[in-house]
């Protein structure tokens, strides 16, 4: 083989990555569900595929992998070629797991490129119709004074609303019965019946109930007030500083895809979450776009990590393996 024949392969190795990121994609990408089809992450990864398939010209196709507390599909994202043509709807289960389990298949820093946040959702204090009383600072002295009657259900122990009602007896230091459910649907509906008295779930899950009068909505957790509920606070608001637990949702690939294939698709899922229809699509799901860069969600997801490893740890709790 003569030196021009070595240059040119040398030449196209070293151009190719660049090359393939400009051609990117030409052919479907596979968006990987961490949960069952239905569901909320289900949702808002389905709506995020149809507007970012029609910006990249490509169809976006949503597998569910549901299971063992949302690890299956981030352990197949590991395992995936770093094309681009395999990702991933994370969302909050990525930064707690590390806490909940014992031995994780993934390391969610270091195995995957963050490409960006994509929404926030906001988790809302919501208690049975007849809690009293109606202010919220003396419903807090009220549950204090009374936590053998007060129960917090959550939807299974790890889940956003486990981890909030943790933070919320952390904040008042008073330790509450805590019911957990397989679900939140099954959790909301033993509140409805009385058989516990308060709740942290998403906002979503929580609004057709809010609005049909059936519970009472305290307080959202979100940095700002919910458009859906803007008569009720937030926790900073009601006296909480710096409670502003979201459960949020972001998208991600396998660790060393190429830089520019990321920033294709920071750059396109940042012009979508700005597209009017599809945020009106997320306001009936009461969740919130919050586009970040990939260095931002990176970041974000490292202090989500160290935040609930914090708390896992302070209340001595994890999963079984």
């Amino acid at each position: 083989m003569n030196w021009t024949s070595v240059a040119a392969l040398v030449a196209f190795a070293l151009a190719t990555p660049q090359a393939l990121a400009q051609g990117y994609p030409t052919k479907p990408v596979a968006l990987l569900v961490p949960f069952a089809a239905g569901g909320p992450t289900d949702t808002v990864a389905r709506s995020l595929a149809q507007s970012m398939g029609k910006a990249l010209g490509q169809t976006i196709v949503v597998e569910n992998a549901p299971g063992a507390g949302g690890t299956i599909a981030p352990t197949k994202l590991k395992n995936a070629a770093p094309d681009g043509y395999t990702l991933l709807i994370a969302h909050i289960g990525m930064s707690t797991a590390p806490s909940l389990y014992r031995t994780l298949p993934f390391k969610p820093i270091e195995d995957f490129e963050h490409i960006g946040q994509v929404v926030d959702v906001p988790m809302t204090f919501i208690g049975k119709k007849d809690l009293p009383p109606n202010d919220f600072k003396a419903l807090v002295d009220y549950v204090k004074a009374n936590k053998e009657k007060v129960t917090l259900a959550n939807a299974g122990i790890g889940a956003a609303s486990h981890l909030c009602g943790l933070l919320f007896m952390s904040a008042i230091q008073t330790d509450l019965t805590t019911v957990p459910y397989k679900g939140t649907a099954p959790a909301i509906n033993d509140l409805l019946g009385g058989q516990t008295q308060a709740m942290f779930p998403g906002l979503a899950a929580a609004l057709p109930q809010i609005r049909a009068g059936k519970i009472r909505a305290l307080a959202v957790t979100g940095r700002e007030r919910s458009p859906q509920l803007p008569d009720v606070p937030t926790m900073e608001q009601a006296g909480f500083k710096g409670f502003d637990a979201m459960q949020w949702y972001g998208s991600a690939g396998p660790a060393n895809m190429p830089a520019e294939v990321v920033k294709r698709l920071n750059d396109t899922q940042v012009q979508v979450l700005r597209d009017p229809e599809l945020r009106e699509k997320l306001a009936v799901e009461a969740v919130e776009p919050w586009p970040m860069t990939p260095a931002e969600f990176g970041k974000f997801i490292q202090s989500e990590v160290q935040r609930w490893s914090a708390l896992a740890k302070a209340r001595n709790i994890h999963l079984e393996d």
